[in-house]
């Protein structure tokens, strides 16, 4: 059976490498968790990197307060 039109960016979406930009665990760094293509793509500017930076720190803050999701800003604009 083919995949409702709903569903077919959830099965892209799921394909994706996710990770930190340490590659390391978020809950053990407070790294934010982005797709690896996004995160190559941050570091190779230095705009990027302080977007990254900037980021993180929006997410150890949250994750400080006791939250699991924080608005960090990296998939701002993003469909999902």
């Amino acid at each position: 059976m083919p995949l409702k039109k709903s569903q077919r960016p959830l099965k892209r979406w799921t394909k994706q490498k996710w990770t930190t930009p340490s590659g390391k665990k978020s809950s053990e760094t407070g790294e934010v968790y982005a797709p690896k293509s996004q995160i190559d793509r941050l570091k190779s500017s230095s705009k990027g990197r302080s977007k990254l930076a900037a980021a993180n720190r929006k997410k150890r803050q949250a994750t400080a307060k006791g939250k699991q999701h924080a608005r960090h800003g990296l998939h701002k604009g993003k469909k999902r």
